[in-house]
């Protein structure tokens, strides 16, 4: 890599607060924050909201869309008309 124009990469955790697990990773993020390892030494903490540990997606809790249910509900609800104009 070329020197001075690739930005500084350095070991920082991020939290996730909704699922309260913490991964040790490698990024260009800094923060304020610290927070002390398993390791013992001492990395910048970042919070954030979502990860793979607590999105319904990676987790396997989302909710499948039923979707002939939904069309059957429609038609309950607006009956089936015929096309207008013909």
């Amino acid at each position: 890599m070329k020197p001075r124009i690739h930005p500084v990469s350095r070991p920082v955790v991020f939290r996730d607060r909704a699922a309260g697990v913490a991964f040790l990773t490698r990024s260009t993020a800094d923060s304020d924050r610290r927070v002390e390892w398993e390791d013992g030494a001492s990395y910048p903490v970042i919070d954030v909201e979502t990860s793979s540990a607590s999105h319904p997606f990676y987790t396997g809790t989302h909710r499948v869309l039923d979707t002939a249910g939904r069309i059957e509900q429609f038609r309950r609800r607006y009956g089936t008309t015929a096309a207008v104009g013909r």
